[in-house]
């Protein structure tokens, strides 16, 4: 049976330390829009359902747009 757990590759510390942050930031983006908006609707109209499918459309329309927002951070923080 062979080992696959032998072969290790050298991440450099520039690298992780950018994977980190663009990481860190796309968390946020993803979840603290959506959450206060859900937040918001709720707070302002009571109304659970509404604003739950609006919150969780929201935050699946950012995800559409994911590759394109990553990009976006990884060049900012280049």
């Amino acid at each position: 049976m062979k080992d696959f757990f032998k072969k290790k590759t050298e991440i450099s510390s520039e690298v992780l330390f950018k994977m980190v942050w663009v990481s860190s930031f796309l968390a946020m983006i993803f979840t603290l829009p959506p959450l206060g908006l859900f937040f918001g609707i709720y707070f302002f109209t009571g109304e659970l359902i509404i604003s739950a499918v609006i919150g969780f459309g929201f935050h699946f329309v950012i995800l559409a747009f994911s590759g394109k927002i990553s990009k976006t951070i990884t060049k900012l923080i280049s």
